[in-house]
C-alpha cells in the first residue's frame, strides 16, 4: 500500500490563488444576496440521521454520508437487518448522524426549532460546504461549497420572481452571458403525470424526466413509454418538449394539455410569465417542460441554471418552491422557497473561460530584505506603522543571500521590496525598489511612512 498522501477521493485542496478566486465568487453572491434583503446564518455541517433522511426521495438518501457511531454505541449493530439487506435499519443501528447533503433540509430545521426567535417571512442565506455520496466528475464533488438564499413563510408570487432576479444580477455581474434559467412547476408536471397514467410512483416519473440532459430525448421518451404505456400522451409530451417552447408557447400547451386544470395555477403562471417578460434586465429564461428537479421536497416552481454553450458541465443553480418542507419538523402552513448557486461550477466556467478580474492576486505587496536582525529589529515600529495603514508586509524570515531573496519576491509578485542593511542604516534612508519597472526611491526613516498615507 502506497503512503503517498492523497486528499479524500471528490475532495480538493485549494492554493492561494484559486482560493482569493472562488472569495472573489462568493463576494458577488453574498452582496447581492444582501442587497435583497437578506441576512446570513450558519449551521452546523453534521445533522442528526432523522434530520435528513426522507427528505430527498430513495436517490438523494443513498447519497448521505453517515457518521459512524463511536465508543460502546457500535456495539449496537443490528446485524439481523444486514443480513437480512434491510440496510436503512443496519444503518440507523450504527450511526445517529450524517453530513448535511444540502442547505435547504438544514435551514427547515432551523427555522423550526428557532421559531419563536424569528419574525416571518425570514429572508436569509447561507454560504457553506455540504457533502454528498456521489460519483465524482469535473464540477461535480463529495464536499462542495453551496451558496443558498430562501424566504421561510410567505406563498408570495414576487418571491417566485425574485429569485430569478437573484440568479439575472448576479450572472451579470460576473459576466457570464450565455447562462440560462430553466423553469417548470412541479404542479403542472405532477397533472402532466395523472394523464400519462401515473398513479402513486410519481418520483419514478420525476426521475425518468430529469435524466433527459444526460441519456437525450429518445432514450427518456422510450423509458417512460416502457414504464407507463401511455405513448400518445407521453408523445404529445415529447412534442412540446423538443419543439423547446418560448413563453407564450409554454402557457398555451398547458391550457390546451390541461384544460381541466386548476385555474388558480394558470393564471399564476400567465401573471408571472407577464412580469418576466416586461423585464428588460434578466437574463435568458426558457420555460422547460422536461425540469424535474428530483428532490422530492419541491411542490411549485422549480429552477435550473446552465450554460447554453456547454451542457456537459452541469447545473449552475436550481431550487423552487416547497410547501410542507418545515412540517417534518412540527412546523405547520409555512412555505418556503429558495435558491441555489453552485460556487465549484461557476468557478470552473470562469476560470475556463478567463473571465476573473485581472486584479485577482496573490495580497502580496511589500516584502522587506533580510539583512541581518539587527537591522529589520530598527525599523520593526515602522513596518507595524504601515500595517496598521492597510498595507500587507512580508519580512523575509532567514538572513540569506540577496539573490535568492530578491527570486522568492519575483516568484511571488511582490509589487515592492524594502531595502534596509548596513549602508541603509549609516544614511539613516530606506530604498523601496519598484518589482515592476525596476526603479529605486530612497525615503528618509522620519519621512518613509508618508509614501504610505
Amino acid at each position: 500500500m502506497s503512503n503517498k498522501p492523497l486528499n479524500p477521493k471528490g475532495t480538493r485542496d485549494f492554493n492561494p490563488i484559486t482560493l482569493q478566486r472562488r472569495r472573489y465568487i462568493i463576494d458577488v453572491i453574498s452582496s447581492t444576496f444582501k442587497s435583497f434583503g437578506y441576512n446570513e446564518i450558519e449551521t452546523p455541517s453534521i445533522e442528526r440521521r432523522l434530520t435528513l433522511y426522507h427528505k430527498y426521495g430513495n436517490e438523494g438518501d443513498n447519497f448521505i454520508f453517515n457518521i459512524l457511531n463511536s465508543g460502546e454505541k457500535i456495539k449496537k449493530a443490528n446485524l439481523k437487518a444486514f443480513n437480512d439487506k434491510n440496510y436503512n435499519d443496519f444503518i440507523s443501528s450504527i450511526s445517529e448522524k450524517g453530513l448535511r447533503f444540502d442547505l435547504t433540509v438544514p435551514l427547515a430545521r432551523y427555522v423550526s426549532q428557532h421559531q419563536n426567535e424569528i419574525s416571518f417571512p425570514f429572508k436569509r442565506f447561507q454560504i457553506q460546504n455540504v457533502w454528498r455520496a456521489d460519483r465524482p466528475q469535473k464540477g461535480r464533488y463529495q464536499e462542495f461549497t453551496q451558496c443558498d438564499a430562501d424566504v421561510i413563510g410567505s406563498d408570495s408570487l414576487l418571491l417566485e420572481f425574485e429569485m430569478i432576479q437573484l440568479y439575472s444580477s448576479v450572472f451579470k455581474k460576473l459576466e457570464l452571458k450565455d447562462v440560462v434559467i430553466k423553469i417548470n412547476h412541479r404542479q403542472v408536471l405532477n397533472a402532466i403525470a395523472k394523464k400519462i397514467g401515473v398513479k402513486d410512483n410519481f418520483n419514478e416519473f420525476f426521475t425518468s424526466l430529469d435524466k433527459i440532459d444526460k441519456v437525450g430525448s429518445e432514450k427518456t421518451m422510450d423509458e417512460l413509454k416502457s414504464k407507463f404505456n401511455n405513448a400518445d400522451e407521453i408523445d404529445k409530451l415529447f412534442d412540446i418538449i423538443n419543439k423547446n417552447p418560448n413563453h407564450e408557447e409554454y402557457l398555451k400547451f398547458i391550457k390546451n394539455y390541461l384544460s381541466d386544470y386548476d385555474s388558480k395555477l394558470l393564471d399564476e403562471l400567465e401573471t408571472f410569465i407577464n412580469m418576466i417578460d416586461k423585464n428588460k434586465k434578466l437574463i435568458n429564461i426558457d420555460f422547460d417542460l422536461s425540469l424535474a428537479r428530483g428532490l422530492e421536497y419541491y411542490t411549485g416552481m422549480i429552477y435550473e441554471v446552465s450554460l447554453k454553450s456547454d451542457l456537459n458541465i452541469g447545473s449552475l443553480g436550481g431550487g423552487g418552491r416547497y410547501e410542507y418542507l418545515t412540517e417534518s419538523f412540527n412546523l405547520k402552513n409555512n412555505s418556503g422557497i429558495g435558491i441555489s448557486f453552485g460556487l465549484d461550477r461557476i468557478f470552473h466556467v470562469i476560470n475556463d473561460k478567463e473571465l476573473f478580474p485581472k486584479n485577482i492576486s496573490l495580497n502580496n505587496e511589500i516584502l522587506v530584505i533580510n539583512f541581518g536582525k539587527e537591522y529589520i529589529y530598527k525599523i520593526l515600529d515602522l513596518l507595524d506603522e504601515i500595517r496598521g495603514l492597510g498595507k500587507k508586509v512580508f519580512i523575509y524570515p532567514d538572513n540569506i543571500k540577496l539573490s535568492k531573496q530578491f527570486s522568492f519576491a519575483n516568484n511571488n509578485n511582490f509589487k515592492e521590496v524594502l531595502i534596509f542593511g548596513e549602508s541603509e542604516n549609516q544614511e539613516n534612508f530606506i530604498k523601496i525598489r519598484n518589482m515592476e519597472s525596476g526603479d529605486e526611491e530612497n525615503f528618509n526613516l522620519k519621512d518613509f511612512t508618508k509614501k504610505y498615507h
